[in-house]
């Protein structure tokens, strides 16, 4: 993992601690889906998930993109993007 997208899961990672989220596995696949950059909807990041996780669920994705959303770490408008915090 390149030293700059750890960083920024790192400090994604924290801000979740910050606000009492636990950090779980799915979270950490879900995070590294969205530091890649490669999926423009819940549904492409539900498939690529199932491919890490298969006991993922649909629901799972999108409280975690509403909490990612509300924390202010992507943006629904660009794409689930990840907003850098450099």
């Amino acid at each position: 993992m390149e030293e700059e997208v750890l960083s920024e899961k790192n400090t994604i990672l924290n801000l979740l601690r910050s606000y009492g989220y636990r950090i779980t596995k799915q979270r950490e696949i879900l995070i590294d889906i969205l530091l890649k950059g490669n999926c423009t909807s819940g549904k492409e990041i539900y498939q690529e998930a199932r491919l890490k996780y298969p006991g993922i669920g649909f629901a799972t994705i999108y409280r975690f993109l509403g909490t990612m959303e509300q924390l202010g770490v992507i943006s629904r408008s660009n794409m689930f993007r990840v907003i850098s915090f450099r």
